[in-house]
């Protein structure tokens, strides 16, 4: 008789993953952010009160206050993940993702501009980036959105996908906490220029391949607006780099390359004026290239499911049980 063989555990491991991640794009879809005690919401809750015991204008408490938040997040991964893998990687990835109700937020802001109506825009535009929008007329707001669902589908949604394939629960859970962080503490103002330091600095490393996935899949994208992919990556190659961030640079130049637009310049935000530069070589953003970024960014996003389904299924094939002796 022979020994029956007993299905690898790594590839149920592998499967598991894959659907949940699957299942979390789709729910993302279907329900987009739950109005009302979203566990991102909570998690700001949590680390603004811890923020008042550790808090200090010094880069040290700031480490200390990151690494206690986010080793929680991690530790809850853990013991979430050993149980239903695909149920609890479904329900982790539908929350880290924010891609329908960014996209959602953009068409709003397309349907405002098109009236003309600049106070329901200057009012919607926080629902996207810091931005002052007391200081932003139309052409502002418009370049204000294309840049922010840019940066953002690479934040919100690519970004999440790829740390659900690689790292499972744990790791998506912790970049939707490292990029909640660097929300709330990670800019340049007085209070966080080195409190925040350590929350900038892991987000900006756990958005690098992300950011650069983000670019691939816009290239690839581009004939969905009528774009170029040849315009998007050179607009990429050339212009990324100059942009202060280093991961946002790559998603607004490869749009901007791929919807034919030209962005950066002055950029108010409520505690500084920042002059970006000038990314991409065509017109300045119109009213209708808004519906258009969305178009894009929907794309990008479905293509990054694809991307992250593939990738956790290949990512643990070397991880297999050993055969039977």
């Amino acid at each position: 008789m022979f020994a029956r063989r007993s299905r690898p555990a790594g590839r149920s491991i592998r499967h598991s993953r894959a659907v949940g991640i699957a299942a979390g794009f789709v729910a993302d879809l279907l329900f987009a952010d739950p109005r009302r005690g979203h566990p991102v919401a909570g998690f700001g809750t949590a680390a603004a009160r811890l923020e008042k015991l550790t808090y200090a204008d010094r880069r040290a408490p700031g480490v200390l206050h990151t690494a206690l938040l986010l080793g929680g997040l991690a530790a809850l991964g853990w013991a979430a993940g050993r149980g239903n893998r695909a149920v609890a990687t479904a329900v982790a990835t539908y929350v880290a993702l924010g891609g329908t109700s960014l996209n959602r937020v953009g068409g709003r802001m397309a349907t405002l501009l098109t009236a003309d109506d600049m106070p329901g825009a200057r009012a919607l535009l926080p629902s996207l980036c810091g931005r002052d929008p007391a200081a932003l007329d139309a052409a502002g707001l418009t370049r204000a959105t294309v840049e922010s669902l840019a940066e953002n589908t690479s934040d919100a949604q690519v970004a999440p996908l790829f740390w659900a394939a690689i790292g499972g629960v744990p790791g998506v859970l912790v970049y939707r906490g490292a990029n909640t962080l660097d929300a709330m503490i990670g800019h340049r103002s007085p209070r966080y220029a080195r409190f925040g330091w350590a929350a900038a600095r892991f987000d900006d490393v756990l958005n690098y391949v992300p950011a650069r996935l983000t670019g691939l899949l816009t290239v690839l994208c581009a004939p969905v607006v009528g774009g170029s992919p040849r315009a998007a990556a050179r607009a990429w190659r050339r212009d990324a780099a100059r942009h202060p961030s280093p991961n946002a640079g790559v998603a607004e130049a490869s749009f901007a390359g791929a919807l034919g637009v030209r962005l950066g310049g002055p950029t108010q935000y409520a505690h500084q004026l920042e002059i970006r530069p000038t990314l991409g070589d065509g017109r300045i953003p119109e009213v209708p290239d808004v519906a258009r970024t969305v178009r894009l960014s929907r794309a990008v996003q479905g293509g990054a499911a694809v991307v992250a389904v593939a990738l956790s299924v290949a990512c643990r094939s070397g991880r297999r049980s050993s055969p039977r002796r």
